[in-house]
């Protein structure tokens, strides 16, 4: 099977859509979540998505196949809050290299009967890294500004286990996304490259960062140029930007990520702003008008959903992304 290396250079590399929202679908119930396993678990499971990868597999299979069909090359493990940090939430911090390598095998299985039926596009699974639900660079305290509620090192610790998890379970890649704070994502690169060094052995890395709102900054206050600078010590397959905006919101930092750097890009936006109920009205035509935009200005390698999107966003976006040839950098850098 050609590597993605290879192939990123051949055509423009479609990622899924969100995970949630398809989940949301299934309309699981508390029970659902538990499943047989955990059903004398002493605490609240619905909405632990990542637990769903041991109690509901065939749902994370479905959406997995949902989305190869709708055209993506690349999906993404069901393993956004897969840390130990991001399961103390629901007190099961024990079952981590569990649901990250159960994850990574659903997707390598889906993805590998994919690639069968039509080896000419290889499919190819993205070990998903979240952020933790805390953050290394600000205080949760306002009384306390020095106080931080994580520190480098735990992050490292959790996210080695997280990485260890998702290459035992067959990922090819490992996709650090949703970065609001740039101090949690190097502690993820750092405990990559543990593990990469321990191994003897490389893997393709993504980096994605998250502009929250219209000052073009991280949570943690990065502008773009200042989040490259911090994540281009590794070498990366593709750095790019996620979540928070839609499409269109999101295209002037594209455009300034493109500017600035030699590595492959990559963008997942949103389904557009969620309204007053948290909902995406954003169409998948909708959508696809403004991915346009971006191949037709040569911004992207990658290109894929994030919150709202389905498998109709990305059948669009794939139909679009075909018609187009891969950003080549003119950056120095």
């Amino acid at each position: 099977m050609p590597s993605i290396q290879e192939e990123i250079k051949k055509r423009i590399l479609v990622l899924d859509g969100a995970m949630g929202t398809m989940l949301q679908r299934y309309n699981f119930s508390e029970d659902d979540f538990r499943g047989e396993r955990f059903k004398d678990f002493p605490h609240s499971l619905k909405g632990n998505n990542d637990l769903l990868s041991l109690t509901q597999p065939k749902a994370i299979a479905e959406v997995h196949a949902a989305y190869f069909e709708a055209g993506a090359d690349i999906v993404e493990t069901n393993t956004f809050s897969g840390t130990t940090i991001g399961m103390a939430d629901y007190h099961m911090e024990d079952l981590v290299y569990e649901l990250n390598f159960e994850s990574a095998k659903i997707a390598r299985e889906v993805a590998d009967e994919f690639t069968a039926e039509n080896p000419e596009k290889p499919r190819f699974v993205a070990g998903s890294i979240g952020p933790t639900n805390r953050t290394a660079s600000m205080s949760p305290d306002v009384n306390d500004p020095g106080y931080r509620a994580v520190t480098f090192d735990d992050l490292r610790i959790a996210y080695k286990q997280q990485v260890e998890a998702l290459m035992d379970g067959g990922c090819d890649l490992l996709l650090v996304e949703t970065i609001f704070d740039t101090l949690n994502a190097k502690a993820a690169l750092f405990a990559i490259e543990e593990v990469k060094d321990e191994r003897n052995i490389d893997i393709p890395i993504m980096v994605s960062g998250t502009i929250t709102d219209a000052s073009g900054r991280t949570l943690s206050g990065q502008t773009v140029e200042a989040f490259l600078i911090s994540v281009s010590h590794i070498p990366l397959l593709s750095v790019g930007f996620n979540c928070a905006l839609g499409a269109d919101l999101l295209k002037p930092y594209l455009q300034t990520l493109s500017h600035n750097t030699s590595f492959n890009i990559s963008a997942h936006p949103n389904a557009g702003l969620p309204n007053a109920f948290g909902e995406y009205d954003e169409t998948p035509a909708q959508t696809q008008a403004f991915i346009v935009e971006y191949l037709e200005d040569s911004l992207v390698n990658i290109i894929g959903g994030c919150c709202g999107t389905t498998p109709d966003h990305i059948r669009m976006i794939a139909e679009a992304a075909a018609k187009y040839k891969p950003r080549v950098s003119t950056a120095s850098l």
